[in-house]
């Protein structure tokens, strides 16, 4: 319990409602105590009978913890009320409840625990050995040894540690909450010289107590170097008191050290097979830097002799000639015997100049359980504000599959304190979830934990931590990027590529870190992605943007409408084949102080605008845009002359704002969508005529003499379905655009506009382009169907 100190007191007392209050005096001691067994008030000369406070206060089944101190001094303010002063109450049985039941979520801690306070003991041992090396003269190895008895169910684990003296049993296990690692490190801060505790892992008090999460007794036989008798402790689960006795069995007596035997509980006592016992140590005491022994059962082969069958030995006695052969049979025979469970070494701790790269890969794989080696590893070590050790490894293949980048949660990421395992199981505090792909080791002397030492708790250090391994873990990937090898960077990007365009969306602060590293097809590297620092390196002189266009495969991009301008001119289009691509990109904005472009949307500009030229155009078809319009009415926002086409006569594009024709068609595949936001997000739709092309000119004769023509209208309207397929948009009605096409083609078959004087060139043109209409109307009707 901590005691209040007499500034910490009179600063209280003096912020409630500004009352004054008399100085704290000394401390309560039993020198306080007259001959009548009164004791004297630590605030005022008040008396208090010890035995009816203590029928007061007592429980009728717990031990007394305190009794109440009254006081009869007035105080300074003017209404002379007396103030009293009080001690805590606790019920023992019920603080254990809640140490043992409520503390720690997995009973698989207790073995951790357990394990580190040995540690702790050997510790202390080897540092204090180094001023009073008598305290080392029985000469008996430093190590822990864990032996079972699953039978019985029992747990025995041995350290050759500093052990406890019988003030030290009562001190360290009879105080709850009292840790002698805690004590000991203070000692060494008093003395100046806490350089060597960095190996103590105790500081709560509490851990010995985990114990109970699976026992129903523990009994602690410990000696200490600096006496010359060995005492056990026992305890039971849910009980108030322990005793302690003097060992006087020769057989179980001890050079040094501690012994706990643990008595599990009915339910718990699978814990007592070896090979769980051994899966706990590696799991969670894997890096302790003593070495950890268990019992384990082993077997070597050996031949034995085979009584031979009488009949085979009749039969053989009366063949003279034949050689007697002793028959033999291999057999396992099986022993008992004490195994290094935790071999391999914590590399972390090591300089990185001295670790090779076979270390390093090895490490990764007996930690991670991997067979393959990791594609690049980062060992480091961060000082000043935050201390920590890491080493951090690229996998080579995605562990969860491909598509498997929603769920946060990994157990990627192994946090250790003091080289002690503390948790794996984290969402999103250590690594952002675009990064959940990174696997590794962080261990920290002094982590914000919770008292269970399993929680790491949301502060501002971890926050910076987070900073730091995000850091570093963007140098890691991109030394990946820069690597000779291509392919190692095309492996990663396979497997982990819609990680980082995820991290696109969600981290913005990084996008200067994660832009380099992306990578995308285009019009002039359709087999092989690029990057964004080459599609730079590529642009015109004059090229002050850089191009894009969302698509569902490279095919159906490169054969977009709305690339025909830009190939003529040699300008490089990225290809955004991937759903995600176009959230990404629009989240990134710009790289290098150029912006990212949507071919697909209105206003367009490609750097080579001649006003006067526009002008004179708009002059000559600004009737045709306006008879178009009002045929297509609400289906169009605006009908304008493009500077994207050359080979086609029209094209569909989208508004500035809103979705578009490939972020549409994607919104309508989701299967949790909300369909009526689909008509809000729809952005206005602006169709564009190419004035250069056969049809519009014929359209445009069509407009200035028959402009009420019922074919000529028609023929709009068909015009403008085509515009909506060939641009990636969904038709309302496909059954209606076939039969506008069916209709159109016996039209064109029939020569029936052959009547019309200025519509005659019209279904010479329809012949060859109905062609090209059915074909993508087919394969936008496979595609739709394949989304549904």
């Amino acid at each position: 319990m901590h005691r209040l100190s007499k500034r910490s007191v009179n600063a209280i007392l003096r912020s409630t409602s500004g009352a004054r209050y008399r100085d704290v005096a000394a401390p309560i001691s039993s020198a306080d105590a007259d001959s009548k067994g009164r004791w004297y008030s630590a605030l005022t000369s008040g008396t208090c009978n010890v035995a009816g406070s203590t029928k007061l206060f007592k429980s009728r089944n717990e031990p007394f913890f305190g009794c109440r101190y009254e006081s009869t001094a007035a105080a300074s303010d003017t209404s002379g009320s007396p103030s009293e002063k009080y001690e805590y109450q606790a019920e023992v049985s019920r603080l254990m409840d809640l140490i043992v039941n409520s503390l720690y979520s997995n009973k698989e801690v207790f073995l951790r625990e357990l394990i580190s306070n040995a540690s702790d003991a050997l510790d202390k041992l080897r540092f204090l050995g180094v001023t009073e090396p008598e305290l080392l003269k029985d000469a008996v190895d430093l190590d822990i040894r864990i032996q079972t008895d699953k039978d019985n169910g029992i747990i025995t684990i041995m350290d050759s540690g500093i052990g406890m003296t019988h003030q030290e049993l009562v001190d360290c296990l009879g105080t709850i909450a009292q840790s002698g690692t805690a004590k000991f490190l203070k000692a060494l801060k008093d003395s100046k010289d806490a350089g060597a505790d960095s190996n103590l892992i105790g500081q709560f008090g509490v851990g010995f107590y985990s114990a109970f999460l699976v026992s129903e007794r523990v009994e602690v036989s410990t000696k200490s170097p600096k006496s010359d008798k060995q005492y056990v402790w026992v305890g039971e689960a849910n009980a108030s008191t322990y005793t302690i006795r003097e060992e006087t069995d020769p057989a179980k007596q001890l050079p040094r050290g501690t012994r706990l035997t643990l008595y599990l509980k009915r339910d718990d006592k699978g814990f007592a097979h070896p090979e769980k016992i051994e899966k706990l140590v590696k799991n969670y005491s894997q890096f302790v830097s003593f070495p950890i022994y268990t019992w384990q059962e082993k077997g070597y082969t050996k031949e034995v002799e085979v009584d031979e069958d009488p009949a085979e030995a009749k039969k053989e006695g009366e063949d003279e000639t034949a050689e007697k052969k002793k028959k033999t049979k291999k057999v396992v025979e099986k022993y008992w015997d004490w195994e290094l469970t935790n071999e391999t070494q914590p590399i972390w701790l090591r300089s990185p100049k001295e670790v090779s790269k076979e270390e390093y890969n090895e490490f990764y794989r007996k930690t991670f359980n991997e067979y393959l080696d990791p594609l690049a590893s980062s060992h480091f070590t961060t000082e000043g504000e935050v201390e920590f050790r890491s080493v951090l490894f690229v996998p080579p293949v995605s562990p969860t599959g491909k598509d498997d980048i929603v769920n946060p949660k990994t157990k990627n990421i192994r946090l250790y304190v003091k080289r002690v395992f503390i948790s794996d199981d984290f969402d999103g505090e250590l690594f952002p979830r675009y990064l959940s792909f990174i696997k590794g080791v962080v261990d920290s002397n002094d982590l914000p934990l919770n008292v269970s030492r399993e929680i790491l708790q949301e502060s501002r250090i971890v926050r910076i931590m987070r900073k730091r391994l995000v850091r570093k873990a963007f140098e890691m990937i991109q030394g990946i990027a820069l690597s000779e090898n291509r392919d190692d960077y095309e492996t990663f990007w396979e497997n982990f590529g819609k990680h980082l365009k995820l991290g696109c969306i969600e981290d913005r602060e990084n996008h200067k870190r994660l832009a380099p590293l992306l990578r995308f097809f285009s019009s002039q590297s359709e087999n092989e992605m690029i990057s964004l620092d080459e599609y730079v390196e590529n642009m015109k002189p004059d090229q002050k943007d850089i191009y894009y266009i969302a698509s569902d495969s490279v095919t159906s991009a490169k054969n977009t409408p709305f690339l025909e301008k830009l190939l003529e001119k040699d300008l490089e289009v990225l290809f955004l084949v991937d759903p995600i691509d176009e959230v990404a990109i629009q989240n990134v904005k710009l790289y290098k102080e150029k912006n990212f472009i949507d071919i697909s949307k209105e206003d367009l500009d490609l750097g080579d605008k001649n006003e006067d030229k526009e002008k004179e155009i708009k002059q000559e078809f600004g009737q045709t845009c306006d008879w178009i319009k009002k045929r297509l009415g609400d289906k169009v926002a605006s009908v304008q002359i493009s500077n994207r086409l050359s080979s086609s006569p029209c094209v569909l594009v989208s508004g500035k704002f809103g979705w578009s024709a490939n972020m549409e068609r994607l919104m309508k595949a989701q299967t949790v969508g909300d369909t009526s936001s689909l008509e809000f997000m729809r952005s206005r739709r602006v169709f564009e005529i190419n004035p250069e092309h056969p049809i519009i000119r014929t359209l445009t004769e069509a407009c200035r003499s028959t402009p009420d023509d019922e074919e000529a209208l028609r023929a709009i309207d068909l015009l403008y379905d085509a515009a909506l397929v060939s641009s990636g948009f969904t038709p309302e009605n496909p059954a209606q655009l076939g039969g506008k096409i069916y209709e159109m083609m016996n039209f064109a078959l029939a020569g029936k506009w052959g009547t019309v004087g200025g519509l005659k060139f019209i279904h010479n043109i329809i012949s060859t382009e109905v062609n090209v209409l059915i074909y993508q109307l087919s394969t936008f009707m496979k595609y739709a169907a394949s989304t549904s």
